[in-house]
């Protein structure tokens, strides 16, 4: 393909994640889904490589690319598959990210692969929006393995209750599983159709030449990077079962545009749920020097082959069966973002932003019995500063690319009322450029609940750079008492809950004034 031929051929790929991304929240039932965006599509090669991706969620995208080439190895394909899985020691995150993937056949011929990955409030834990305080994997829902929703292109209808039924809206859940599928048959019949308008050969040598390009791109960019070793170590809060304090290590090494990350120093995997498997760990790294490249980068395969990810096994940044996950992909993950950070501030300062809120300050809750119901929600924070601007205000940053469920839509479908929702004004850092605000949002609960809270940032500051101020920690506070930052609370109707997220850390000092 000549230049302006390959540009074309990865639009049309990207059109396809695009598209499907569309039909999934015009379809699907569920707030998190259709309102919040939690879900992510992409495009795979016959080998499972990541073809294209659209601009969804980090921590998705980047794990199914680090992961999909076993998931492939592991079946036998036909026309009309469709794998369902959220195992996060399979490929996946953790339990509620369900993913489903579809084959695509031109001439009977294996071509690639659909996916796409969404959340799911409810996926059957033990407590309402399924973001439990566990101990074990065990504990945080149901988990899939890799089995046929659909087989030939039939339902597997008993499969489908039985996933179903485990949960506390069995309508709700096929609802949501449907819309993937459907997701996933428009995306079957776009590349179909791309590859019959090219040809099996041709469709083939574009995706060569497309992840060749991506790489030649990717290098060049690292190949700024000055030469050298660089080390960074942040901290978790706590893992919500008394050990506080958890160091995440980071050294990169740098060399001629290639990238080694090595996690040792690491702390070991714990009690609690804020470990993750290495497929998060490497979706972090992946997002990190993603962004250091120039925007017109694809986002495939040949964009990360430059970078190698090395962690201790059994460390909480590649925990193994059965550890506890379900924060790990959402908390632990935004703390790899920072380490990652820290370490590449030393190898140039004058382009890397100080922390961000550091927490995607997970909100669950939901109640059992005559109305069953499950609320997830992450709340955005401030955004650190750097040297060209100030941070922004009130943002989902680094590993989400959620929106917040709107006011409306939380009081139509929940039995809360939103009574403030408003910036944290003074939590940003300090500094020549100041760090954003966090966020305040305040429920009102209009009915007994069970509530979740799986927070990070509460005690430990996000940094600030150039002798910029670190921004406001968090607080979660009910009924004017302050709440430990992983909690499981009973409420009942007429109590208020206060989430205050962290404001970003500030850039420059009066030096550089």
């Amino acid at each position: 393909m000549n230049p302006i031929e390959l540009s074309l051929f990865a639009s049309r790929l990207s059109a396809v994640c695009d598209e499907m991304g569309t039909v999934l929240r015009r379809s699907a039932l569920s707030p998190n889904i259709k309102d919040r965006l939690d879900f992510s599509c992409a495009v795979f090669n016959a080998e499972g490589e990541l073809c294209a991706q659209a601009a969804h969620i980090p921590v998705h995208l980047g794990s199914m690319a680090f992961a999909m080439a076993d998931i492939v190895e592991r079946l036998a394909w036909a026309e009309g598959d469709m794998i369902i899985l959220n195992d996060p020691f399979l490929g996946g995150t953790h339990l509620p990210d369900v993913t489903v993937i579809a084959p695509v056949f031109v001439a009977d011929a294996l071509v690639g692969f659909v996916a796409n990955r969404a959340h799911h409030a409810d996926i059957g834990a033990a407590t309402p929006g399924s973001m439990p305080l566990s101990t074990t994997l065990h504990e945080e829902g149901l988990i899939i393995p890799p089995s046929y929703l659909l087989r030939r292109g039939s339902m597997d209808d008993a499969f489908l209750d039985h996933v179903a039924r485990q949960t506390g809206n069995p309508a709700g859940t096929v609802a949501d599983f449907t819309a993937q599928a459907s997701a996933n048959r428009v995306g079957v019949r776009r590349v179909r159709a791309l590859v019959e308008s090219l040809g099996v050969a041709k469709f083939g040598a574009g995706l060569t030449a497309l992840n060749d390009y991506a790489e030649s791109l990717a290098h060049r960019a690292l190949s700024l990077l000055p030469n050298g070793r660089y080390a960074f170590t942040d901290v978790m809060d706590d893992d919500g079962q008394g050990n506080i304090n958890l160091p995440i290590a980071v050294t990169l090494l740098v060399r001629e545009g290639r990238v080694a990350v090595d996690f040792a120093g690491t702390a070991a995997q714990v009690k609690g749920n804020i470990n993750c498997p290495l497929s998060v760990a490497a979706a972090a790294v992946f997002y990190v020097f993603r962004c250091s490249m120039p925007s017109y980068t694809p986002a495939c395969a040949g964009t990360f082959r430059s970078i190698r990810v090395v962690a201790p096994e059994g460390s909480l940044v590649n925990a193994q069966r059965p550890a506890a996950v379900v924060a790990g992909n959402v908390e632990t993950s935004t703390r790899i973002v920072d380490a990652l950070l820290g370490a590449l501030a030393q190898a140039c300062p004058d382009l890397i932003p100080a922390a961000s809120h550091g927490s995607m300050n997970n909100v669950a809750m939901g109640a059992r019995g005559p109305r069953n119901w499950d609320y997830y929600e992450t709340i955005g924070g401030g955004m650190g500063a750097g040297r060209c601007g100030g941070g922004w205000h009130g943002v989902q940053t680094h590993m989400t690319n959620t929106l917040n469920t709107p006011v409306e839509s939380v009081e139509m479908h929940y039995p809360l009322r939103i009574r403030r929702y408003a910036l944290r004004r003074g939590s940003g850092g300090i500094g020549t450029r100041a760090g954003g605000d966090g966020l305040v949002r305040e429920f009102e609960f209009l009915s007994d609940a069970t509530v979740t809270l799986l927070t990070e940032r509460r005690t430990t500051a996000p940094w600030g750079l150039a002798g910029g101020g670190p921004g406001a920690v968090g607080r979660n506070v009910l009924n004017g008492e302050i709440l430990p930052a992983k909690a499981t609370c009973r409420v009942t109707s007429g109590d208020r809950l206060v989430i205050e997220t962290p404001g970003g850390g500030g850039w420059g000092g009066p030096e550089q004034s």
